[in-house]
């Protein structure tokens, strides 16, 4: 009996705990709505005639609609010493109220509440993957101790330990997996929503889902230092930083406020003067005029869009560092790639052998993939990797022979009296080479290809050509860049042959070959001459100088801690695709700017005039006024989809 009071109680603990969360979310909208109901309240008892009852329930309208942006307004004011809309909005609502216009000030109210509790909304849905992303972060883990499991919250985990990841749990810190093999899902991380099998020695990332098999999991980060948490710093950071646009906007308001103030001053008196308005009537259109001059919709033009936008590239895979770097992102004219890793998968794969008629491919291939597990040359990597793809395997002791690594050049082996040399065409028999297979070899090179050659003793007996392969959707996403209007060009060190083949491959329409690192700075630094604003895409730390030289860097780092902190905009995955769609995401997003922007003043301008000839009323002042800046967010939220 007393465990379930226990249970009802805490139950009920954690509804009450719910409830106030939510209250607290929502508590603008939700004194919106009640200002809303009095004011509905208020009228009823006007029209009755109860007008005592009427005026303080309006009263109690003005202070609960208003409470909120007065409390930002007063605050904001004393803080940067400058006055905002806010009080704008608070003297309009006053002044109605001084000339009897009840029902006109808390509507002005009402309307204003509600378009703010609007705007808090746009930043909230914005902030939404955020919460999502923090909210899958586990909070315990699996730790391994002398082959024990214990439960421990993931404050107590260091670089080091080892964790238990059982099926269906999510993955609490980066490391790598010493025992087991599972599929990973990594949507939390890549945006990629195809799972990726892993296996021992292959990192895994906080946040990820172990979809099938136990892992036993070495932690190589602290918890607050993993990609993950990166991940949720750096939407954090860019929806805090505000666009030039947003800083125009902001600076201009200030000055804009005590213009109208001003202007609002003198209309106290000057018609009555010189037009011969009644001093009621002055005083009317001097308070309707501060409602429309407010530049409320103005100031929400710009904020709302940039959120909106940031949240909407976040979710599928693409990281903006602030509005700016967005905003700047479609006046982009040309863009530079980096070729290998980026516009190629980065890893060199076999697509050519040739053996001589005295020996079988089998053969050959078997004793150079044994020969070649003893160096770490990418090349030799991928011959290894490929002699076994293709059933190759070693098909005779090989233990005792003696390897020499001739840097730069290849590598000796010497095996049963036997000299084995691999590598390049000078460093084997070179005129053999030449001629072996009919002098293929150099037509492997002009497409692009690295050959590697195979000789027994003095004779050539076999070659294998190697390629960094083209993505394959590299080629689309260049044209849909190229589609855009964008100059695409390729930086990279390799020969002229090979970035020739690459480029044909990839669909980029120039290309720079020889370029070390301080090259690619130069050539960015000559495209920013040419183009005005240039875009570098790189997959992190060799093109660290590059990106940081171009007016927008963007990094395709599979999701790398090096990627996340070298460029201003981060691809998840490695998908040039999203680049088009940033591309395109960012014209939307000044596109509606510009209309938010648009519509606001010409709305302002409309409502002054027609306020001056004398023929708008304050209720349609309040609604034209407030109206413009909640269509304004609403623009903006279109944003998010």
């Amino acid at each position: 009996m007393g465990a379930e009071v226990a249970i009802q109680g805490g139950l009920q603990k954690s509804k009450g705990k719910s409830l106030f969360a939510w209250v607290q979310l929502h508590g603008e909208l939700i004194a919106a709505v009640i200002s809303g109901i009095l004011i509905f309240s208020a009228w009823l008892l006007d029209v009755k005639e109860f007008a005592t009852a009427s005026v303080i329930v309006y009263l109690l309208s003005f202070l609960i609609g208003g409470f909120a942006k007065a409390k930002e307004g007063i605050e904001d004011t004393i803080q940067h010493r400058q006055l905002n809309v806010e009080m704008l909005m608070i003297f309009a609502a006053i002044g109605s109220a001084i000339i009897g216009y009840w029902a006109e000030g808390a509507v002005l109210i009402f309307i204003f509440a509600l378009s703010g509790a609007l705007e808090t909304y746009t930043m909230n849905k914005s902030r939404k993957e955020i919460a999502s992303l923090m909210e899958i972060q586990p909070e315990e883990a699996w730790l391994v101790r002398e082959g024990e499991e214990e439960r421990v919250h993931v404050s107590e985990l260091v670089p080091g330990d080892l964790i238990l990841v059982k099926p269906g749990e999510r993955i609490t810190a980066d490391g790598k997996i010493v025992k087991g093999s599972s599929t990973i899902d990594e949507a939390a991380i890549t945006g990629e929503s195809i799972p990726v099998s892993k296996g021992k020695q292959e990192e895994v990332f906080a946040g990820t889902v172990n979809l099938n098999g136990s892992i036993t999991v070495t932690l190589t980060k602290p918890i607050h230092e993993t990609l993950f948490q990166k991940i949720i710093d750096l939407v954090q950071s860019a929806q805090s930083e505000k666009s030039p646009s947003q800083l125009f906007i902001e600076r201009f308001e200030g000055r804009y406020v005590k213009i109208v103030l001003t202007v609002v001053f003198i209309m106290l008196f000057l018609p009555h003067f010189i037009f011969g308005w009644s001093w009621n009537e002055t005083f009317y259109r001097a308070m309707i005029l501060l409602v429309v001059a407010s530049p409320c919709a103005l100031v929400a033009s710009i904020m709302p869009a940039t959120l909106s936008a940031i949240s909407n590239g976040a979710r599928r895979g693409i990281l903006v560092k602030g509005g700016n770097h967005l905003e700047q992102l479609s006046e982009v004219r040309a863009i530079a790639f980096d070729k290998t890793g980026t516009l190629t998968t980065g890893k060199p794969e076999v697509t050519e052998v040739a053996v001589s008629e005295d020996y079988s491919a089998a053969e050959i291939l078997s004793t150079v993939a044994a020969i070649e597990r003893h160096s770490n040359h990418p090349l030799a990597k991928a011959i290894v990797k490929y002699a076994a793809q293709q059933g190759h395997e070693q098909r005779r002791d090989l233990e005792n022979m003696e390897i020499e690594d001739v840097a730069g050049w290849g590598i000796i082996a010497k095996l049963d009296d036997q000299e084995w040399k691999i590598g390049k065409q000078e460093f084997v028999h070179k005129d053999q080479a030449k001629q072996f297979k009919d002098g293929k070899a150099e037509m492997w090179a002009s497409q692009g290809k690295t050959v590697v050659f195979v000789q027994k003793d003095e004779k050539v007996v076999g070659m294998l050509a190697l390629k960094d392969l083209v993505r394959k959707e590299t080629k689309a996403a260049v044209e849909r860049l190229k589609k855009l209007g964008l100059y695409t060009v390729m930086l990279t060190g390799d020969h002229q042959k090979t970035a020739r083949a690459s480029t044909a491959e990839s669909g980029v329409q120039d290309y720079i070959a020889g370029c070390l690192p301080e090259n690619k700075v130069a050539h960015i630094k000559h495209l920013k001459e040419t183009y005005g604003t240039v875009a570098m895409v790189g997959d992190g730390i060799n093109d660290a100088p590059a990106l940081a030289t171009a007016n927008i860097g963007i990094s395709v780092g599979e999701g790398t801690d090096v990627a996340l902190e070298t460029a201003d905009l981060v691809l998840m995955k490695n998908d040039l695709s999203r680049i088009s769609e940033a591309v395109v995401l960012s014209k939307r997003m000044n596109r509606i700017i510009k209309q938010n922007i648009i519509f606001s003043i010409s709305v302002i301008i409309l409502l002054i005039l027609t306020n001056f000839f004398q023929v708008l009323d304050l209720p349609f002042g309040v609604i034209g006024h407030e109206g413009s800046t909640i269509l304004v967010i609403l623009n903006s939220l279109r944003l998010l989809k």
